[in-house]
């Protein structure tokens, strides 16, 4: 999947201006207020009104998200209705929510739960489910484990390699956490003021980065990782 010049524009003024090839998963990844989250919401079709995008390729954003793509949040405890059965937040027949739920390695017993009874383990494994109901060939992935606790996180990220291998969708995983994305994608981007300043193959990156600003973040990384366990 190939973005060429996306741009985001407010007041004439492009706050993002990138391209990017996803051709297996790629990790973009940036401090706060590097434009990630403006991209997500770019490919999500969720900007303001006041911004506009603007692609190489004409793409249809509001026409994949939904379909081709999906989407995985940051925070699995805001992202499901805490006054509705889980079985309730699944829009597909009880056959293929079991198949899901085998999927993500759930037991059954959990759709008649509400969100609040389950571990955050839980929940992000729930959230997957609900964003591989589509079969989309694009999910894209909110830190999907910051909220959670360095030993579920690992079992998260291992899942999903697992269910990308099987179900062969691509994946973006938007995050600032470089050694999290190094688990889990083979390419990365880095971006900075809403420009990619250095890009590859994630071992080659991590291994010997050029730019400044990506060995900033790398050193940030794996020094939290380090304290953390």
């Amino acid at each position: 999947m190939k973005m060429s010049k996306l741009k985001i524009i407010y007041k004439n003024k492009a706050l993002v201006d990138i391209s990017f090839d996803i051709s297996s998963s790629l990790a973009l990844i940036g401090q706060s207020g590097s434009g990630k989250s403006l991209t997500i919401k770019a490919l999500l079709g969720m900007l303001p009104k006041e911004m506009t995008v603007e692609l190489e390729d004409n793409f249809d954003f509001e026409l994949i998200a939904g379909k081709t793509l999906s989407f995985v949040p940051q925070n699995p405890f805001t992202a499901l209705s805490p006054l509705t059965k889980i079985k309730k937040q699944f829009f597909s027949e009880p056959k293929r929510v079991r198949e899901l739920f085998d999927e993500v390695g759930l037991h059954y017993d959990l759709l008649e739960r509400f969100a609040p009874e389950l571990s955050g383990g839980q929940l992000q494994r729930v959230v997957i489910a609900i964003a591989l109901e589509s079969k989309p060939k694009l999910l894209l992935l909110d830190e999907p484990t910051t909220a959670l606790d360095p030993q579920t996180k690992e079992v998260i990220l291992q899942l999903l390699k697992k269910l990308q291998h099987k179900e062969q969708f691509q994946m973006l995983f938007v995050t600032h956490d470089i050694a999290s994305a190094k688990a889990l994608c083979e390419d990365v981007a880095i971006i900075k003021n809403g420009r990619i300043v250095e890009s590859g193959k994630m071992r080659d990156i991590t291994d010997n980065p050029k730019e400044e600003y990506t060995k900033i973040l790398i050193e940030a990384s794996f020094a939290n990782r380090k304290f953390r366990t």
